[in-house]
């Protein structure tokens, strides 16, 4: 509702019109009108029924052939990744603590009985293994904070979750998502697929619920809406 480009406004509703979820008068504004019609297609197909044109509503509303993205970008990318998913079996065996999470948080120089948050040190930690291996420079900031990483990475390497919620393309496999939530709080995690308006993550201090103070790594499936600041890619 209230979504000010109204070309992109129109063409949604141009589309329900034609599919049989209207008629909608195609006057470029996202109001009670649209919204309900958007609802009705959610019901028919299944979908999450919100009333919003997230990316998985937009991809069966138009028909697209839904992105799929499999192969890292570089190779420190691809090594990172590896090495990512290498530590599913990791688990904590006290609260922020644990051999290999004590490992992930002294990357970033903490000490780890200080118990901390560790998904961004996770990351930093696949990122370091994976240059050493390589012998090359590790692009991933020594920053423990995630929504601090987000500030202090060269924005040329930022893709805003705007932006990848209009073009999922530009979220590769390696990319570092971004989530706020609130009060000064955010989990990060890498991204290893994009398909189906979705994306296929590996995540430290989650959980199978997706927490963001879990007891491990693990596999797990993201809506872009849920990535709400963005995605970092140490590749650009």
């Amino acid at each position: 509702m209230g979504e000010p480009r109204a070309t992109v406004v129109a063409a949604v509703q141009r589309q329900l019109t034609a599919i049989g979820c209207g008629p909608i008068e195609i006057d470029g504004v996202f109001g009670a009108q649209t919204s309900s019609a958007v609802r009705l297609f959610q019901t028919r197909y299944d979908l999450g029924v919100d009333g919003v044109v997230g990316s998985r509503t937009w991809l069966r509303l138009f028909r697209q052939t839904a992105p799929v993205v499999t192969e890292p970008p570089t190779s420190l990318a691809a090594q990172t990744l590896e090495i990512a998913a290498s530590q599913r079996h990791v688990r904590e065996r006290a609260s922020n603590r644990g051999p290999e999470v004590d490992e992930y948080v002294r990357t970033i120089g903490l000490d780890p009985a200080g118990q901390h948050a560790w998904c961004v040190a996770y990351v930093h930690w696949c990122f370091a293994q994976a240059a050493d291996a390589l012998g090359v420079s590790n692009p991933c900031l020594k920053i423990p904070g995630v929504l601090r990483h987000w500030a202090k990475v060269d924005p040329r390497r930022r893709i805003a979750s705007a932006a990848a919620f209009d073009d999922p393309f530009l979220v590769r496999p390696g990319a570092m998502f971004i989530i706020d939530h609130g009060h000064g709080l955010g989990h990060a995690g890498f991204v290893t697929a994009v398909t189906d308006g979705e994306i296929e993550t590996l995540e430290g201090n989650t959980n199978r619920g997706g927490s963001r103070e879990g007891d491990g790594v693990y596999a797990k499936r993201r809506t872009f809406e849920s990535i709400n600041v963005g995605f970092i890619d140490y590749a650009l």
